[in-house]
C-alpha cells in the first residue's frame, strides 16, 4: 500500500466515524447548535461536503477548479458562504447523501492523480497526499464540533499522525493569518500518539520546543480547545507564543474557544 493510499484510507475512516455520529439523528438534532457560533450540526456537514467537493474538483477537473476559485479571489469567505447556500434547504437525508458522495469522489480523484503531479489549491498547488491530510484536518475540526454539540467524546487513534504532520508543515499559518513574520528557526515537536508512540519532528537541539498528547495538539491547532485546557507545553519564548496562535488552516483564525469552556484534567 502506498503512503497516499494509507492517508486516503484514514481519511475515509475518519469520515465514517463522523457519519456514525450523525446518521441516526432526527431532524431537530441536525439543527442543534455547535460551539462554532451560528453553526448547526447541519452547517458542519454542509461545510465538509463543500470542501470535499472543491477538493474533488481540483483533483479531477483543474480547469473547472480554476474557474470556481477565480470568482472567489476577492471575497473568499463570501464565496464560501454563497456556496453553502446550495445546501441550506437540504433535508438531513439529502445532505448526508451528498456528503457521502463527495467523500467517495474526492478519494477516487486524489488516488487517480499521477505520481509526482500536484493538485491546484487555494494558494499553492499541493501534492495529493497533502490535500488529503488537509481533509483529515477539516474532518477532525468539524467532527469535534459535532461531537461537542452531542456531548460525546470521539475515539481517537494513531490516524492523528497525518494531522500532526500537517500542523508541523503549516506551523506558520498562525503567524500569517495575523500579519506576523514567522520565526526562521525551526521548532522541535515531540507529540505522543494515542498508542504511546512519540512522533518527533524538527532538530533535536532546537531551542523552541512543543510537546504533548496528539489529541490535545490536534485540538490546539484546529482551535477547538483553548491552550489552558490542554496538556500541550512549550519550551522557549517563541514556542510559547505559538501556542496562543497555532492554527493548521489558512485564513482568519476565528474566535477559537475560551479558557475553561471544555476544561478537563490534563493528561
Amino acid at each position: 500500500m502506498t503512503e497516499l493510499e494509507v492517508v486516503l484510507n484514514d481519511l475515509t475512516a475518519d469520515g465514517d466515524q463522523i457519519d456514525a455520529l450523525v446518521a441516526g439523528l432526527d431532524a431537530e438534532q441536525w439543527k442543534l447548535p455547535t460551539p462554532a457560533p451560528g453553526w448547526t450540526i447541519a452547517d458542519q456537514i454542509a461545510h465538509l461536503a463543500f470542501v470535499f467537493r472543491l477538493a474533488a474538483t481540483a483533483a479531477i477537473d483543474p480547469e473547472g477548479f480554476a474557474a470556481v476559485t477565480a470568482e472567489a479571489q476577492h471575497d473568499f469567505d463570501g464565496a464560501v458562504n454563497a456556496a453553502l447556500k446550495d445546501y441550506e434547504n437540504d433535508t438531513p437525508e439529502v445532505l448526508l447523501a451528498r456528503w457521502r458522495a463527495e467523500r467517495e469522489t474526492v478519494v477516487r480523484g486524489l488516488a487517480a492523480v499521477p505520481p509526482g503531479q500536484v493538485v491546484p489549491w487555494l494558494v499553492n498547488p499541493l501534492p495529493p497526499i497533502v490535500l488529503a491530510c488537509a481533509g483529515i484536518m477539516e474532518q477532525f475540526a468539524h467532527g469535534q464540533d459535532i461531537a461537542d454539540a452531542l456531548g460525546v467524546e470521539p475515539e481517537r487513534t494513531d490516524r492523528l499522525r497525518h494531522l500532526v504532520v500537517f500542523a508541523v508543515l503549516t506551523r506558520d499559518f498562525g503567524y500569517l493569518s495575523r500579519g506576523l513574520t514567522p520565526p526562521s528557526a525551526e521548532f522541535r515537536f515531540e507529540i505522543t500518539a494515542p498508542s504511546g508512540e512519540v512522533w518527533a519532528y524538527g532538530p533535536e537541539d532546537a531551542d523552541q520546543r512543543v510537546s504533548g498528547p496528539a489529541v490535545d495538539f490536534c485540538l490546539l491547532v484546529t482551535r477547538r480547545r483553548h491552550r489552558d485546557d490542554l496538556a500541550v507545553t512549550a519550551v522557549g519564548e517563541e514556542a510559547d507564543r505559538w501556542l496562543d496562535i497555532a492554527q493548521a488552516y489558512r485564513g482568519p483564525a476565528g474566535a477559537g474557544r475560551t479558557p475553561g469552556q471544555f476544561a478537563r484534567a490534563a493528561v
